[in-house]
């Protein structure tokens, strides 16, 4: 199964998303909270994320969704320092609370793949919330 790692700068936003995610998307798809800095303020930590990665990551590869600009830095950084091939990671472009759900839900079917869940997640940049 696809693992999902969500990265916010807000721990408590990072741990919200994944509870969200769990229950109205699939509690059996793999969600790690990577929020917050080391000292457990505003921030994003590329050892946390990495080791985020590290849990949610199985055959088939984890999907990161992030809130902010340094959050993808911090990502990137994350996956290069895996000890192992990083090219069954990807960050997807999508809305953090919205893609992670989608993520979810498609993480979740037995035909899910790497692939399937980006795009799954990314697809939630075009939801509109009012006509």
């Amino acid at each position: 199964m696809v693992g999902l790692v969500v990265v916010s700068h807000s721990a408590k936003a990072a741990e919200g998303i994944c509870d969200v995610a769990a229950e109205m998307g699939s509690a059996e798809a793999e969600i790690v909270a990577a929020g917050g800095d080391e000292d457990g303020s505003i921030g994003t930590s590329a050892p946390r994320i990495q080791d985020a990665i590290e849990q949610a990551r199985d055959d088939d590869g984890v999907v990161v969704l992030v809130d902010l600009g340094s959050a993808v830095m911090n990502t990137e950084l994350a996956i290069e320092m895996l000890e192992a091939e990083d090219d069954d990671v990807r960050i997807a472009d999508a809305p953090i609370l919205e893609g992670t759900l989608n993520a979810a839900v498609n993480a979740a079917g037995s035909k899910a793949t790497l692939e399937s869940v980006v795009e799954a997640a990314e697809d939630a940049r075009e939801y509109r919330k009012l006509n």
